[in-house]
Order: C-alpha cells, then sequence, then structure tokens
C-alpha cells in the first residue's frame, strides 16, 4: 500500500489549488462568530461592534414580544415538527400563520416553505420544465438562478432593469410556458423592479410572474405588506415569495398565490414535500411578527428618515453610493482588494460591514453591503459616516 509520501497524486490537491486561487484574488470567504443577539450592537471574539450588516430591517430579531411569543409557541407545541407537512409535520401553528399571510399580502393562499431558496426552487421546478422558458434579471438572487436550472426549462437572461430586451425576448419565445422570475428589491443593488411594467409585459405576453419580495416584505407598502402594496398592484399571474428571517425577525418563507399554483405546489415542490417542517413555534412566533409589522409603521419612516441622512453622509466619499431608497445602501469601490480594506479598516473602528465580491457581484463591482435597521440611532449613521470620510482621506 502507498504511504501519503509515494502517492503521485492526493484527492483533495486540486480542492487545495481552488481555495489558495480564491485567497490570492481577494475571494476567500470567512464567517463571524456572534457571541450576542443580532442588533445594532453585536458582540464578536469579546469585542463589541457596530454592524451594518444585517437583514434585520425593523430590528425585530431580539424583540421581546417576539421572544415571549416563541417560549409561549414552544409550551404549546414542542420544539420539533417530526415530520414533513404531508406525512404528519403539518402543525395548527403553520396553518394559522399560512392563512394570516395570505391576508397580509391580499393574496388568496399562501403557502410555507422552510427557506426563500427553497420557495424559488420549489415554484420554479414544480411550474416549468422542458419545453417551458424561463425569463430572468442578470442581478437576481442566485436562488432564482439555481431554480431554472433545475428545472430543465430554457433560461434566458436580460440586462439588468432593460424590460426592453425582455421584451423581445418574451416576443420571440414559442414555449408553451412562459415564467419570468425577478427580485423585487435586488439583494446587492438596493433598487426596486419597475413592477407595473414587467406585470404588463407579463400580461401582454401571457407569462407568469414570479416575485422573490425577500427584501421588501414588511418594509415597503402599506404597513409593510411588500412590494405589491408599494405599488398598489395584485394580479392572478403574480407568484410571490416573501422571507420571514429578514423584517419578519425570525426565519422561514412563504408562497402566495392563486389557489391553484398552491395547491400545484403541495402536489409537486419537492422542496416542499420532501423536508421536515420548521418547528410550529417558529409559526406562533411570526404571527405576532406580523401584528408587529402592521403596527409599526414608525419603523418604516424611521428607516426612511436614516437612508436620507446616511446618503448626505457618504456623499463627499470617492466611493460611489449606488441609488437605493431601501435598508439596503451599496458602496462600490470596485477591486475585491480595495473592499476588503474598508473593511477592515472600519472593524478596527469597532465598525462591521460586510465586504461583498463575486460571484454575489458582477467582476470589478465589489462593495460595502451597507444595512440599516429601524434600530440604529441617527448617531450610529453619523458615526460610520465619519469613520467612512475618514478612512477615504487617510487612503487619499
Amino acid at each position: 500500500m502507498l504511504n501519503d509520501s509515494d502517492s503521485i497524486h492526493q484527492p483533495d490537491e486540486g480542492l487545495r489549488e481552488y481555495l489558495r486561487s480564491r485567497e490570492n484574488q481577494n475571494l476567500y470567504r470567512y464567517r463571524l462568530t456572534l457571541e450576542s443577539p443580532q442588533a445594532p450592537r453585536v458582540t464578536v471574539s469579546g469585542r463589541e461592534y457596530l454592524a451594518f450588516c444585517s437583514n434585520d430591517y425593523l430590528g425585530l430579531a431580539n424583540h421581546p414580544e417576539l421572544i415571549a411569543a416563541l417560549c409561549e409557541g414552544a409550551a404549546q407545541y414542542g420544539v420539533g415538527a417530526g415530520a414533513s407537512h404531508l406525512v404528519s409535520g403539518h402543525s395548527r401553528a403553520h396553518h394559522l400563520l399560512e392563512e394570516a399571510l395570505a391576508s397580509f399580502t391580499r393574496l388568496p393562499r399562501a403557502l410555507l416553505f422552510s427557506t426563500g431558496y427553497m420557495a424559488n426552487a420549489g415554484v420554479v421546478t414544480a411550474l416549468t420544465s422542458r419545453g417551458d422558458a424561463i425569463f430572468a434579471d442578470k442581478l437576481n438572487h442566485a436562488s432564482l438562478n439555481d431554480a431554472a436550472l433545475l428545472s430543465h426549462a430554457r433560461l434566458s437572461r436580460y440586462p439588468h432593469l432593460d424590460l426592453a430586451v425582455l421584451e423581445r425576448q418574451l416576443a420571440a419565445s414559442q414555449a408553451r410556458r412562459k415564467l419570468v422570475v425577478s427580485d423585487a428589491v435586488f439583494s446587492m443593488d438596493g433598487d426596486i423592479v419597475p413592477l407595473p411594467k414587467l406585470l404588463e409585459l407579463c400580461e401582454r405576453y401571457d407569462a407568469w410572474l414570479l416575485l422573490d419580495d425577500a427584501h421588501g416584505f414588511g418594509v415597503l407598502g402599506d404597513q409593510g405588506r411588500g412590494s405589491l402594496a408599494h405599488f398598489n398592484i395584485n394580479s392572478p399571474r403574480i407568484i410571490y415569495m416573501g422571507t420571514l428571517g429578514k423584517a419578519a425577525g425570525v426565519f422561514g418563507a412563504f408562497v402566495a398565490a392563486q389557489e391553484e399554483i398552491i395547491e400545484m405546489l403541495i402536489q409537486c415542490a419537492r422542496s416542499y414535500i420532501y423536508t421536515t417542517a420548521t418547528p410550529p413555534f417558529l409559526s406562533h412566533t411570526l404571527l405576532k411578527s406580523l401584528e408587529l409589522i402592521a403596527s409599526g409603521a414608525w419603523r418604516r419612516e424611521k428607516l426612511t428618515r436614516l437612508i436620507k441622512l446616511l446618503k448626505q453622509e457618504c456623499h463627499p466619499l470617492r466611493w460611489k453610493l449606488l441609488p437605493s431608497d431601501t435598508p439596503i445602501q451599496p458602496l462600490v469601490m470596485g477591486e475585491n482588494a480595495k473592499a476588503l480594506q474598508v473593511s477592515e479598516a472600519l472593524r478596527q473602528k469597532n465598525i462591521l460591514v460586510t465586504a461583498i465580491r463575486p460571484p454575489t457581484v458582477p467582476e470589478g463591482t465589489a462593495r460595502l453591503r451597507i444595512s440599516l435597521s429601524s434600530s440604529h440611532d441617527i448617531e450610529d449613521i453619523v458615526q460610520l459616516g465619519a469613520a467612512l470620510r475618514e478612512i477615504d482621506h487617510d487612503a487619499g
């Protein structure tokens, strides 16, 4: 038997080379380990930081009423669901939350999924296959792209928000079924899709529209009802996906749509059928979260003020703050090394802002993704702005 020194080629040699190449390109990823609840100030390795890298847009992830609701739900329903929804894991708590989500989004019916990734995979693969066509914005979330590949439908991608190109693609398609998929709020740019125009194209060319509102649900629209409410739009062509671990502060995702769509997902969405249901106490907690979202107009009003202030604070910087009116405020630096350098300089000042690099964003657009929460204060934004200006001055 050969020992390690005699082996000509080790099975993991290619993996090591790949990892080294990622390090050399400033693309290597590391995890932070939080020792505190999700909040504007977090503790990492015993050190407190002012954090701008969470999707907890409404500051609900550590809300005392949600903690109390979770404890109440655990006492009532136990800890684990124990089975998939279609076996014996579908709890009354799940059922009540699905009804509440349908009412909240003003759509006929809703279906719970474990994650937004699984929800998008479930919808796309249940509704499309070979012979069908999917049309996708180039800056869509990775879950939508992966779902399209899994479906085996023909995938056409159009330049970001270029609806003229999308129209030409739709007009040329002879597919039996057409599905347009798009983020509602783009996760790394923070801009909002022109939904009325997008829906008009879907109606003209007989296509469904899967709208991923992971970053709009709870933040946009009357009572935080999301992008549909923001544009005052409702249509039987829309399949609406929202997540429950961002603005809602807990965990999970859902799809809301027409009755037939939801029934199709129950019958055919593999990411729904073949997985254990989420713990029922989470659904019980989310009922309270929906109440806080609906009654929390002050949170969204505060976010608007903080976004305006951040733009003022970043105006003198050499780096470009992308145009966004959502809590996602991307500061583009271009080079991977520069984004990492500025992120580390902020960390030395006890401020956490994550550097986002390819393939999450296109080549040459590495950035800091500044994420705001209604739990931040004016002083927090001023502190971040002052730190960025100092780093910019020192680098110049």
